[in-house]
């Protein structure tokens, strides 16, 4: 899913200018015309990690060379951070010079593939008019939704709103139909910190399987989707090609900088510090009050995600279970004594009590989790347990 660029050549303010004008009003498309679906490799960055997807028009006998991208947006709009946690990330449909769209894949060393659309002249021009009309400064903006309508869904979308049932998706192809996470999961291996990250943000609505066309929120899915797609009963995919030619970019990870290390590496070193705990008698404030403050400050963010933005991913988000809101007001209560107070051995059996319901929502497939959670929930366990005994004390 490909962000936006500024302009980078003389060449394309020069077709901008030009295009103004070639475009005022839509053009009749010739019969050597011709629509396709780009479709364009993953890249190294989180963001370029599913690949991208934008319609091609061209025309020889107008000149007409064109990319309409629905993956554009502007870092510099007001707000734009605090419309991205509030999931009211608006996004743009650009238009650039097909050379122009190339340079920057040619750039990063990632292919691109073209399938020609078998669409009638009419149904050419029907494409064209809408993408224009589409492209006016009124009309270019949408909200994006990284799952339900993002550059690559919107394909499938603008098929089915300009064609209707005479387009149909067939999803044979499929060994069956994934689940958001599943697909997301596809692109990006769960033992890293993109991946446990959105997998942490992710709530229980992304673990239904997407329907047929869902699928198509994967530009890699959308590309094969449109080879089983009929139009009035024919394969809408005319040919297919390859305009850029490149390895897949293979991402791997170094062990020691991934959270399934980190993680147990704290797991280890709690249990270290506890033992040494338990000997003395004592408790070590310094490891509660950071483990209950970072768990409560995720768990907040999470829940805030969950009831206070718009986002369609992050409701119903039951990793607030371990990551438990009130933790950050009770890391403050033990740090400044020693001492536990009464209530303490019942907070802390809620604690566990918690964790283990999130283990049967897990193993009822109500949510998915990160396995690389399993050492960070050992390591809040044996706290939690501990504590219990020392409360007695």
């Amino acid at each position: 899913m490909k962000f936006g660029m500024k302009p980078k050549s003389l060449l394309l303010i020069l077709f901008l200018l030009v295009g103004k004008t070639l475009f005022s009003q839509v053009p009749e498309l010739s019969e050597k015309s011709q629509i396709s679906l780009l479709t364009c490799a993953a890249g190294d960055e989180v963001y370029t990690a599913f690949g991208h997807s934008a319609f091609r028009v061209q025309d020889s006998v107008l000149g007409i060379d064109v990319v309409y991208n629905y993956g554009t947006f502007d870092f510099n709009k007001p707000n734009f951070y605090l419309n991205f946690a509030k999931g009211r990330l608006i996004y743009s449909l650009s238009r650039s010079t097909f050379d122009n769209f190339l340079y920057s894949y040619e750039l990063e060393k990632r292919w691109i593939k073209e399938q020609i659309l078998d669409l009638t002249l009419e149904q050419r021009n029907q494409m064209l008019q809408f993408l224009e009309n589409n492209y006016l400064p009124q009309n270019r903006d949408y909200l994006y939704d990284p799952l339900l309508n993002n550059c690559s869904s919107i394909t499938g979308t603008i098929l089915k709103d300009q064609f209707g049932d005479k387009v149909v998706f067939d999803g044979s192809y499929l060994d069956k139909q994934y689940t958001f996470r599943q697909l997301v999961r596809q692109y990006l291996s769960v033992n890293t910190w993109s991946m446990f990250g959105i997998d942490l943000a992710f709530g229980s609505p992304v673990d239904r399987k997407a329907t047929v066309q869902e699928h198509m929120f994967m530009p890699y899915y959308a590309m094969e989707q449109i080879k089983r797609t009929t139009l009035d009963g024919k394969p809408i995919m005319k040919r297919e090609r390859t305009v850029l030619d490149y390895d897949e970019h293979m991402r791997q990870s170094f062990f020691p900088l991934t959270p399934l290390f980190w993680f147990m590496l704290l797991l280890a070193f709690t249990g270290v510090i506890t033992y040494f705990d338990y000997r003395h008698q004592t408790r070590s404030r310094w490891l509660d009050f950071s483990l209950l403050l970072i768990t409560g400050l995720i768990g907040t963010v999470l829940f805030l995600l969950w009831v206070a933005t718009d986002h369609t991913s992050t409701p119903r988000n039951y990793n607030v279970l371990w990551a438990f809101p009130l933790n950050m007001v009770v890391a403050f209560v033990f740090a400044f004594q020693e001492k536990l107070p009464e209530w303490s051995s019942k907070f802390f059996w809620t604690a566990l009590g918690l964790i283990g319901l999130m283990l049967l929502l897990w193993i009822f497939k109500l949510q998915i989790f990160s396995p690389v959670l399993i050492p960070l929930l050992l390591t809040l366990a044996i706290r939690y347990v501990y504590l219990i005994r020392y409360s007695k004390l």
